[in-house]
């Protein structure tokens, strides 16, 4: 981490545990996560940790469903950071996320929808939208549910679809840009991948068509090579794949 420059100057605890997770490849199709995670020191996250780096200041504040499942305290934690960074004024991106290994799904819907008010970017995958709101889920739902939060106060809903691309909801209407066509080796992190493409040209001031194709060039370089970040490239690689980007269309 300290490697690809990510700040480590973070407080140490001494009385609880690294959280570990184990994805074992079962099959070349089928991939089982097991958490280990209860009463780790991420779980013991509180609004005391968050005081100071909220303070400092950021473009954006990212979110995802993972956090507020792991404990009361990161619940907690989480609501308090995305009240706090939308009241002074950052952006606040919320990743839906959702692990069934962590929580139930009503029990994610409870937490998950009240956030969506403080967020500008929402995302979710098409089974995961429907956490959003009350609304059940089917075929013609996310439209419906897009609608839903852009009433709330959110400017981009974003839906990702696998292997079909992904969609964006906004005020000016919906977007969809197709997957690129690569060789998948292994499909674990491409979600993650996408999201830092979509937030990365946002925060390079691309509209939506330039976000969906970064978010779906980021995706392929996650499916395309092994782990769920190593394959990822640098700034000056995302050309690499660039060329095979589709240029999305506008509905």
């Amino acid at each position: 981490m300290r490697a690809e420059g990510v700040d480590l100057s973070l407080e140490r605890d001494s009385g609880r545990p690294t959280g570990v997770m184990f994805l074992e490849r079962r099959t070349a199709d089928i991939s089982r996560a097991f958490y280990y995670r209860q009463g780790s020191a991420g779980s013991g996250i509180s609004r005391a940790d968050l005081e100071q780096p909220l303070a400092d200041g950021a473009r954006i504040l990212h979110l995802t469903g993972i956090t507020p499942a792991l404990s009361a305290h990161a619940l907690d934690a989480v609501a308090f950071a995305a009240e706090m960074a939308a009241a002074s004024g950052m952006m606040v991106s919320l990743d839906v996320n959702f692990r069934s290994k962590l929580w139930t799904r009503e029990a994610a819907r409870a937490v998950l929808a009240p956030l969506t008010r403080h967020a500008a970017v929402v995302i979710a995958s098409d089974d995961e939208l429907d956490l959003l709101s009350r609304r059940p889920r089917g075929a013609d739902a996310a439209g419906a549910i897009a609608a839903e939060l852009l009433e709330r106060g959110v400017r981009d809903v974003v839906v990702k679809l696998g292997a079909r691309g992904a969609d964006a909801y906004t005020e000016d209407g919906m977007s969809h840009v197709d997957a690129v066509s690569v060789e998948a080796v292994d499909t674990v992190g491409a979600g993650d991948a996408f999201v830092a493409g979509y937030l990365s040209a946002l925060l390079d001031g691309g509209d939506v068509a330039v976000r969906l194709r970064r978010g779906a060039v980021l995706g392929a370089f996650a499916v395309s090579t092994a782990g769920d970040w190593e394959g990822l490239p640098r700034r000056d690689e995302v050309g690499l794949l660039e060329s095979l980007a589709p240029g999305g269309t506008d509905r």
